[in-house]
């Protein structure tokens, strides 16, 4: 999991990911001020881009934060679980050194998160270089009339490629694979914005709507990615059952498995064949709730009793 520190470490990891951003306690980046030339790794190209762009700079750091929290989200059941590792540069360890479909996915679900924190900053208006976007609108249509703030992701884009795609530099595969996979994340956001809409009318009946040009939900980002999106890789992932510090592979003993699936996050595949133990564990919950007029919800505390299933 991610693990909160000060301003000075989360900048010191801006450049961990091999071509991206990253920051921990991103609520401090807005309030601190922030030293291009004292986070180090940055490439010229980067350490150009903090110091022109220093607004939109704690927005880079919360995009790729959005990332891999989604990246952890995505392969939660996974044998790799895009664990983070705490008090260190390479923020996976030794993971992304591989060009595996791991490394795909990160650099893809990182670089469509950066476009997308961007973009959604530039519409709440924290930044004075961007804002909504208004190239876009075209004619209005029926039952409804163009308002609120379009989200301008076509700069999101730009801001993500101009920075994460700076060290993919090199005449290599790695960096050519790294680059298309940034592209199919940010092109992932571009591929999906729609209309959001607002109904306006008495009794919020729908007589007129307004509506604006909005990012999809990140999590369908993330859905997608993983699913759908043409991602390239051309080296085989380790197994990740046992661990290998080569490799960053922490293993899967001991962690919880789904007893009645067959499918990766099932007891057999997760952990790899060695089997598994089970414990109960109580819990407290809220039961027996009863909505009462008008307008509150009062509940009981239960204590239910969970079998919990962890690989050996």
């Amino acid at each position: 999991m991610l693990v909160g520190l000060g301003l000075a470490d989360e900048l010191m990891w801006l450049p961990s990911l091999g071509s991206l951003a990253l920051g921990q306690q991103y609520s401090s980046l807005g309030s601190q001020p922030i030293l291009c030339g004292s986070i180090p790794g940055l490439v010229p190209k980067q350490l150009r881009f903090c110091r022109n762009y220093i607004e939109i700079m704690p927005s880079v750091a919360e995009g790729v934060k959005l990332g891999i929290q989604e990246c952890q989200h995505q392969f939660r059941g996974r044998r790799w679980n895009c664990t983070t590792i705490k008090d260190n540069l390479a923020i996976f360890g030794p993971v992304l050194d591989k060009a595996t479909r791991e490394s795909a996915f990160v650099h893809a679900i990182a670089s469509a998160g950066v476009a997308f924190a961007v973009t959604r900053s530039c519409a709440e208006g924290t930044s004075t270089m961007c804002g909504c976007d208004s190239h876009h609108k075209g004619p209005p249509g029926e039952g409804w009339k163009w308002g609120g703030c379009s989200e301008d992701a076509e700069f999101g884009v730009l801001v993500s490629r101009e920075f994460a795609d700076a060290r993919e530099n090199r005449p290599d595969a790695r960096s050519a694979m790294n680059r298309h996979n940034n592209e199919a994340g940010r092109t992932t956001i571009l591929d999906h914005m729609h209309l959001r809409c607002k109904c306006h009318g008495l009794s919020g009946s729908c007589e007129v709507k307004t509506c604006w040009w909005a990012q999809p939900d990140f999590r369908m980002l993330g859905d997608y990615l993983k699913d759908n999106a043409d991602l390239v890789h051309y080296e085989g992932s380790p197994n990740f059952c046992e661990p290998n510090p080569e490799t960053g592979s922490f293993g899967t003993r001991d962690r919880a498995c789904n007893v009645s699936s067959h499918g990766i996050e099932g007891c057999d595949l997760l952990c790899c064949g060695r089997g598994h133990n089970t414990r109960t564990e109580k819990r407290k919950e809220k039961c027996h709730c009863i909505f009462h007029w008008c307008c509150y919800v009062s509940c009981q505390e239960c204590v239910r009793v969970y079998d919990v299933h962890t690989c050996k």
